[in-house]
């Protein structure tokens, strides 16, 4: 049983908001099971705050989706670089 699976397990009101949030990623990515979807998707139609927070990750998902490297500063091209080697480096 993954953790995921694990903490999906617990009836619906016992999903706590931090691992709703925890697992946003895997419920856009489709990979969560039918029952386990089903489980993030009860929390949400009773929690206002998880709901906002998903329709802000959908958000900067699909605004981030139109950023093209035109539309950085050399500045922010090289502070991203910057960031993405150092997170590289730590795992």
């Amino acid at each position: 049983m993954s953790l995921f699976s694990g903490l999906l397990h617990r009836r619906p009101r016992d999903l706590p908001c931090q691992q709703v949030v925890e697992i946003v990623t895997d419920y856009l990515e489709g990979a969560l099971s039918a029952g386990e979807r089903r489980r993030f998707e009860h929390h949400l139609a009773v929690c206002e705050h998880c709901t906002e927070y998903l329709a802000q990750i959908r958000e900067t998902i699909r605004l981030t989706g139109r950023v093209t490297t035109e539309d950085l500063t050399p500045e922010m091209r090289t502070d991203l670089t910057d960031l993405y080697r150092r997170w590289r480096a730590e795992g």
